[in-house]
């Protein structure tokens, strides 16, 4: 990361709420005349740099970001009765805490620090924490029990819980992996490291967390997920009310754990545990060391996991779900390479899987597949199968076979797989990327589900609770709209506006219009399932495609807040990956 001075901070903090701002407000923070503003923001960071939009002399960000000012931090922690120290560029805020703590217990209780960046922030077995400025709220706090070490093993699914709830009221829905992993699905959104210091015979436990407003993208299989954050922003979810949630959360929870233990926070923990009767590795510095179901958490909070050789109880480790939890590993392909390719109408994504996952998803436009031959001379030795899922034509197929010299297994949709079974009145009418979509929305939730993918066309379809694809519906995207737009009408070429409640002019009036449309749909889709299944059993909404945020940030809040609404990219290559595994 570029090295930033006070007043890159100072303007940066002031931006963080993505509302819209004056720029002699921002010069005057800079310590520049405005006309030297331009110039000033050239040398922030590159991904926050894209994020400006300037309208009649304002500014503002297109996303809000995690960064505090000293007096709102200062406000925020006095609230909950936290003295507050903001750094915005620190190693770690866990040893800023930990070195308060080996001088005076005292001290170091309800002590918090907020930093913006770390350059050797840690997480749980040694694993480094990575994120960059505005992206990750991180901040430690220091708490002082009259209890030994060796009583406070449940204190992090405590802290867990404690995040949960507060995620919970700001409309997250979020649950935790054991003992203490912030997740949606299978993806992390934010983590807990406890680190302790015995000082004057009294515990300081000094608690690192960092909520994720955007997965970074070199941590390996992540996804994006600041969509959540970005839909909660119309309601308020800014890192200030997040971080305003969190200690009041932390405080009340960790006062009833000084005096009554986990035992009354149990069953809170039991309805958000996601691993909770599913079949689960547990894994030691990325060697597997015992298989079984996982059963529940104790008051201690150790996992108790019923393996073949009777139930075991575990106080550390991490938890890796099986895929597709299937409770019958042996019929699961381990150590096996596969290249996995999505064929779309304009362009080409492929991923390389082994082991049950996949890394970096790239693509190409198939005038130039040039990048797919160079991995694959690269990486193409010992790889298994090369399969596919194609809705861009034959001629657009040869193209990639040409590219990598060898024949591609392209995947159609078919009657049933992996338990669902398909009701499309002619198979081999269907387009393979839904049903491989519909697949794949089976790695993020069992509910019964909409699956939408916002790419050329629009689709939603339906998937049932108990693995009945019902069908779904087409329409054009949001390019074909406007195309046709275009095309036919006499006074309707023009650019696309903003979204808009009630948009005023021609060219918001078109964007609204083409997202009412999309989002319509989506709901009525919603409806009908829930109808077909029933009120009492929850209707998720699983959603892909470059235009999957837009989409979720359109959505009415009413909706958003009542219902479980992920999005995922490269939802085909789940789809493919887990096939591939299972057939």
């Amino acid at each position: 990361m570029m090295a930033l001075k006070l007043q890159h901070w100072q303007v940066l903090s002031a931006l963080s709420d993505g509302l819209p701002h004056h720029v002699s407000r921002l010069a005057r923070l800079a310590g520049v005349k405005p006309q030297q503003l331009n110039g000033f923001w050239q040398q922030m960071p590159p991904h926050i740099r894209g994020l400006l939009r300037q309208h009649d002399g304002q500014w503002r960000l297109i996303r809000p970001l995690a960064l505090f000012d000293e007096d709102g931090l200062a406000q925020i922690g006095a609230h909950h009765g936290f003295q507050t120290a903001l750094l915005h560029e620190c190693v770690s805020s866990n040893d800023e805490v930990l070195a308060v703590a080996r001088e005076s217990a005292q001290q170091a209780h309800k002590l918090l620090c907020v930093t913006h960046f770390q350059s050797r922030g840690r997480g749980r077995q040694g694993r480094s924490w990575q994120h960059k400025p505005g992206e990750c709220l991180m901040f430690s706090l220091g708490w002082a029990f009259d209890k030994p070490q060796h009583e406070l093993g449940a204190l992090a699914p405590v802290a867990a819980l404690a995040c949960n709830r507060a995620l919970a009221k700001l409309g997250l829905n979020t649950q935790i992996k054991w003992p203490n992993d912030l997740v949606v699905g299978r993806e992390k959104l934010g983590g807990i490291l406890i680190e302790t210091v015995r000082n004057g015979g009294r515990t300081v436990a000094v608690v690192g967390i960092g909520i994720n407003f955007v997965l970074p993208k070199e941590i390996e299989h992540a996804a994006s997920v600041q969509a959540l954050f970005q839909t909660a922003s119309q309601r308020g979810a800014s890192a200030s009310q997040l971080l305003d949630a969190v200690l009041a959360e932390i405080d009340s929870a960790f006062c009833q754990f000084a005096e009554h233990g986990f035992a009354p926070m149990l069953a809170d923990y039991q309805a958000v545990h996601r691993d909770g009767g599913r079949a689960v590795r547990l894994l030691m510095d990325g060697q597997p060391l015992h298989e079984g179901r996982a059963l529940a958490v104790n008051e201690q909070g150790a996992l108790l996991l019923e393996t073949a050789e009777g139930v075991k109880t575990i106080v550390c480790g991490e938890v890796s779900l099986r895929p597709n939890d299937d409770p019958r590993p042996e019929h699961i392909v381990r150590n096996r390479r596969y290249l996995l390719l999505d064929g779309g109408n304009s362009q080409l994504k492929w991923a390389w899987a082994e082991n049950g996952s996949f890394g970096e998803v790239s693509r190409a436009p198939y005038r130039d597949l040039s990048r797919l031959g160079e991995e694959w001379a690269a990486r193409a030795d010992g790889l298994v199968k090369v399969v596919g899922c194609a809705v861009c034509g034959e001629a657009k197929k040869q193209l990639v076979e040409t590219q990598i010299g060898r024949s591609v297994e392209w995947l159609a949709s078919m009657e049933q797989a992996l338990g669902v079974r398909n009701h499309y009145r002619h198979p081999e009418e269907h387009g393979s990327d839904r049903w491989f979509n519909a697949l794949g929305s089976r790695r993020f939730t069992r509910n019964a589900c909409v699956v939408v993918s916002c790419g050329t066309a629009v689709t939603t379809d339906a998937l049932t609770d108990d693995n009945h694809y019902l069908g779904g519906t087409i329409m054009p995207g949001f390019h074909l709209m406007r195309e046709a737009m275009a095309a036919k009408t006499a006074n309707l070429n023009r650019p696309i506006g903003k979204v808009y409640a009630f948009p005023t002019t021609t060219s918001n009036a078109l964007a609204s219009g083409m997202m009412d449309a999309v989002c319509g749909a989506l709901m009525l889709m919603h409806g009908r399932l829930k109808k077909k299944v029933g009120a009492d059993k929850a209707v998720d909404v699983i959603i892909t495609g470059g235009g999957a945020a837009k989409v979720v940030q359109a959505l009415p809040e009413a909706f958003v807040a009542g219902n479980y609404v992920q999005i995922v990219d490269n939802l085909v290559i789940y789809g493919l990956l887990n096939w591939i595994e299972q057939s």
